[in-house]
């Protein structure tokens, strides 16, 4: 891509506050955004060849969505944690194997979307992520769901496309968690903790494509109690 088109870009985003160039075949963090630090709200890299998210990206404080999705990124600088107004990180299709503790700073974020990356463990530091409505962790090799997932405050976390065998009862704990989602894993009938059934805020569990048949949750104690919530839920969209 040729400097004139990216110096055009570059004036484009000085008046937008977004930056966005998809599909470029980019290798690299444009330098030249260093000079738009102050102004940028929203930056979209997706569909390029980058293999590093420079420390420096900890100097974008006006950011709130930063999407690098279908790169080559390997890991995540800890300065990120200093992005105090970011509320969209989207860097699924890469080869993340885990998260920097800065993450857990990110006071304002939302949507952490992870999907279709090589991370392995659910990641820890999270709790600290107050606003977050969505975590995205599908497609990853995690195996287990550990007691730590009880303090995240996420409405909706996607596990689904992982290989998990292991199912901590905590995740019934989570304060704000309505919609869990394990589709496609490794998970047998008698994995599955009942107090997400009975003691729950969860009112879609969904489980497709695991170790038992799905009909088979209807026997499970606590049944009852989950489909009253999932039958409220679906009442107040209809």
């Amino acid at each position: 891509m040729g400097n004139s088109a990216l110096k055009s870009h570059l004036e484009t985003s000085q008046k937008t506050g977004v930056f966005q160039l998809t599909g470029k075949g980019l290798q690299e963090f444009p330098e030249e955004l260093q000079r738009l630090t102050s102004n940028l709200r929203t930056v979209d890299l997706s569909g390029n060849k980058i293999e590093v998210l420079p420390a420096a990206i900890g100097n974008f404080l006006q950011l709130k969505s930063l999407t690098l999705n279908c790169n080559k990124l390997t890991s995540v600088p800890s300065e990120i944690g200093k992005l105090k107004k970011l509320e969209t990180l989207s860097l699924n299709g890469n080869r993340i194997q885990q998260l920097p503790p800065g993450l857990g700073q990110l006071k304002a974020l939302r949507t952490l979307s992870l999907a279709g990356n090589q991370i392995s463990e659910f990641p820890p530091g999270l709790a600290t992520l107050r606003h977050l409505d969505l975590l995205d962790l599908s497609r990853n090799q995690i195996q287990n769901v550990p007691e730590h997932v009880s303090e995240l405050q996420a409405i909706e976390i996607n596990l689904n496309q992982n290989q998990i065998s292991v199912l901590s009862a905590e995740v019934s704990r989570c304060p704000r968690l309505k919609v869990l989602r394990l589709e496609e894993n490794c998970l047998e009938l008698s994995s599955i903790p009942l107090s997400i059934l009975s003691d729950s805020q969860v009112s879609l569990f969904s489980v497709e494509g695991n170790l038992f048949e799905v009909k088979k949750l209807r026997d499970l104690e606590g049944y009852d109690k989950y489909m009253e919530r999932f039958t409220a839920t679906k009442k107040k969209f209809t």
